[in-house]
């Protein structure tokens, strides 16, 4: 059985490394990617609309870190369908199991992550600082996962780090109502999205010269200013006084 998964794994690895000589990109995937996302979206009724800074999800003179709130399976089509350039997702490395997307990532080469193995982390952000220098955009969600009710969660550490070591812009992208039509624990729309789909693109943020903090705060209060209040985070009670 272990020969076995040793040559699947070198005929798998042999043909990603064809596929890098005549598609050094992964544009293919990415391009295959967005066709379905569209079509979905569409056959769903969940079609977003798009405001703001639109200069920055077209083809760009160089790369940048896309930023997102999460909390919907729907967020991945609907930056999918908005995204114009060749992007490289942040995702989790269990992605990779299921059916269809997991195929995408990989085949993709999207930067798949294990948050609790440091040696995965190390070889993300080595992946990260690769497609940057290549030109590539990457997409992160700072909060590390779905939130369960739509409402913007903390941000996880270090998600701006590559930004910060490459030198470029980030661009926050704040997604209203997905929750509301796919909660985060569904696995299909429970309501029409027509109309109530919302996507907001922000100016670019300058990383030069900026902590990783002050970049935090910078992209959660530009997020939050595009959020419906219903996605705000809930006061904290426990530094509230009477």
């Amino acid at each position: 059985q272990q020969s076995n998964d040793n040559n699947n794994n070198n005929d798998k690895n042999k043909k990603q490394q064809e596929q890098q000589q005549w598609d050094p990109n992964g544009a293919i995937f990415d391009f295959t990617g967005k066709l379905w996302s569209r079509a979905w979206l569409a056959m769903n009724w969940s079609y977003p609309t798009v405001t703001g800074a639109l200069q920055e999800i077209g083809e760009r003179d160089g790369p940048c870190m896309y930023v997102a709130n999460h909390a919907s399976w729907l967020d991945i089509p609907v930056l999918c369908t908005i995204l114009d350039p060749v992007f490289k997702f942040i995702a989790k490395g269990e992605l990779s199991k299921i059916p269809c997307i997991g195929h995408q990532l990989v085949w993709g080469r999207h930067i798949l992550i294990d948050r609790d193995d440091r040696r995965s982390q190390l070889r993300s952000f080595k992946e990260g600082i690769a497609w940057l220098k290549q030109g590539v955009p990457i997409m992160a969600f700072p909060e590390g996962t779905r939130s369960p009710d739509g409402r913007l969660m903390e941000f996880k550490g270090g998600v701006f780090s590559m930004a910060v070591r490459q030198k470029v812009p980030i661009v926050p992208i704040s997604i209203s109502n997905t929750h509301a039509v796919m909660p985060a624990n569904a696995l299909v729309p429970v309501q029409n999205g027509n109309k109530k789909l919302s996507i907001y693109v922000h100016p670019a943020i300058d990383t030069t010269d900026r902590t990783e903090a002050e970049l935090s705060e910078l992209v959660k209060s530009a997020l939050l200013s595009k959020l419906p209040k219903d996605q705000h985070p809930l006061p904290d009670t426990e530094n509230v006084t009477e």
